[in-house]
This record gives structure tokens, C-alpha cells and sequence, in this order.
């Protein structure tokens, strides 16, 4: 399989005394579900500014498509990424279908106007997000859950390939969180986007990642299978936390512990430490 991004020994820091990543490289094949996870500080959100072309980096290369991201204009970057932000702010006065049509703005022929190909797409990207039913509400007008949905159905009416979302289930409920990872893991899977989302969930990226990359301080990072970089040690020095771990099945599942839980580590009837 081909790799649709291409980081290679990236280096990035805010001063020249603060660097955040350090000969950062990995490669993210096309069409799978990538996790960018870590403690704070690690840089996630910085990685995903660099490939969105956000920020520019001091030294490394990052490819698209076997394309410098340098040499892209922000149109022809735009026709191969799809941002989700991790904040928005309000888009007041807009609906949610005039939100979303703005992604086909770009798109537009030469008269200016939307064309019924860029209607079609963005009636696509609301069935697939299930936001079709309040299409006309004021997007002020949702709860957090819904308007991520909004602002997915956008990246995804961009019809870029990639689409890069940072911290996509931030402050939301687990029905959700859950909700909003069923969605990119069917923009995968029924559309063959490739996706990559910094999350602090590791169990939700352990569900539904195929691949993951790992983070740590000090410019410290891994990447690979999820299962094999989501691993009991690599969890554990990475945030510098014991956890419980557990299985369902064949999914692995990992609990924070703190000095005053509950359980304790000898009872036989808690489950094994990590």
C-alpha cells in the first residue's frame, strides 16, 4: 500500500530554545485511520499544523502525495486535506447547509455560483454525518455534539483525501464520542478517506485505529500498528502513569490509576496492572 503522507526527520520549535518535535518521521498509508496520541506538550497538535501547512517547520520534509507540501497553493493543499479544528468559533448567521457549502466555495465554476455536482456533495456529507434533519437551524442553535458533526460534514464535502482532526471528540459525551469515531471510521471504510486524529482517548483509538503514533516528551515518539504502539510499557512511559488494563475480546482497554482509586493493586479481584 502507498503512502499518502510522508513525514521525514521533522523538526519544529516555537523558539530556538523550545524545540517541540525532533527528527520526527513516519509514513501514513492511504486509506487507513491514523491516532496521534500523547501526554500535553508532546507536540500533537503542532504535527497536525505542519501537515495542514499551518505552520512551517525548521528542518525535515513532509510530502503529499509524493509532493513537497511547499509546493502546493492553499487551493490545491485544500483539494488534498480537510482540517477539523479543535475549537470553533460560532458562524454566526449561518445555517448548517450554508456552513457546509462553504467547503465547495473553492470549487465554484466561473460564473461564482454553486453547481448542482456541489449540492449533490454537500447533501452527501450531511446524510453520512446524520445531519441532514437540521439542515436549516442556525448552527449556533446546536450542542457541541452536533456541530462537530457539522464541521465534519464540511471537511468531508471538501472531498479531499485526507482529513486531520485534532482533538475531534473534546468535551463531548461517551454516547458522543463514540457517535463521532462510528463516523470517521465509516468516512474510511465506505468513502477511503484516509484519516488522521490527534485524540487523548487511547481507548477509543485502540477500537478504532489501524495505525498509531505516539508522542512523548523530549521529542521521544513511536509509530506502527496500534496494537503494538498502544502497548502496556509504551502507554506507561509515555504518560508516566501505572493504569489497569484489561480485554474485551480481542480489544484491549486501559484505565488510568491514581493514588487514591479504589481498588487495590493486591486484591485478587482487581484486574492486572499495567
Amino acid at each position: 500500500m502507498s503512502s499518502i503522507i510522508k513525514i521525514d526527520n521533522l523538526s519544529f520549535g516555537y523558539t530556538s530554545n523550545d524545540m517541540v518535535l525532533e527528527g520526527v518521521s513516519f509514513n501514513v498509508e492511504t486509506g487507513i485511520f491514523l491516532a496521534i496520541a500523547g501526554p500535553n506538550g508532546a507536540g500533537k497538535s503542532t504535527l497536525l499544523n505542519l501537515i495542514s501547512g499551518t505552520l512551517k517547520s525548521q528542518s525535515g520534509t513532509i510530502r503529499i502525495d509524493d509532493t513537497s507540501i511547499g509546493s502546493y497553493s492553499p487551493r490545491k493543499l485544500a483539494e488534498k486535506v480537510a482540517v477539523v479544528r479543535q475549537e470553533h468559533a460560532p458562524i454566526f448567521g449561518f445555517s448548517v447547509i450554508e456552513t457546509v457549502m462553504m467547503a465547495r466555495i473553492p470549487y465554484y465554476g466561473s460564473a461564482g455560483f454553486e453547481r448542482q455536482v456541489d449540492r449533490d456533495i454537500v447533501n452527501e456529507a450531511l446524510e453520512l454525518t446524520d445531519t441532514t434533519h437540521f439542515a436549516s437551524r442556525p448552527i449556533t442553535s446546536l450542542s457541541s455534539g452536533e456541530r462537530q458533526r457539522v464541521f465534519i460534514a464540511r471537511a468531508l464535502a471538501q472531498n479531499s483525501p485526507v482529513l486531520l482532526l485534532d482533538e475531534p471528540t473534546n468535551f463531548l459525551d461517551p454516547k458522543h464520542q463514540v457517535n463521532i469515531f462510528d463516523l470517521l471510521k465509516a468516512a474510511q471504510r465506505e468513502k477511503g478517506k484516509t484519516i488522521v486524529a490527534v485524540t487523548h482517548d487511547i481507548n477509543l483509538a485502540a477500537q478504532y485505529c489501524d495505525q498509531a503514533l505516539l508522542l512523548g516528551t523530549g521529542g521521544s515518539f513511536k509509530s506502527g500498528g496500534v496494537q503494538k504502539v498502544l502497548s502496556t510499557e509504551q502507554i506507561k512511559n509515555t504518560f508516566q502513569v501505572d493504569f489497569f488494563a484489561g480485554a474485551i475480546g480481542t480489544e484491549q482497554f486501559f484505565i488510568p490509576l491514581g493514588k487514591f482509586a479504589k481498588y487495590s493493586t493486591q486484591s485478587k479481584d482487581s484486574p492486572e496492572k499495567m
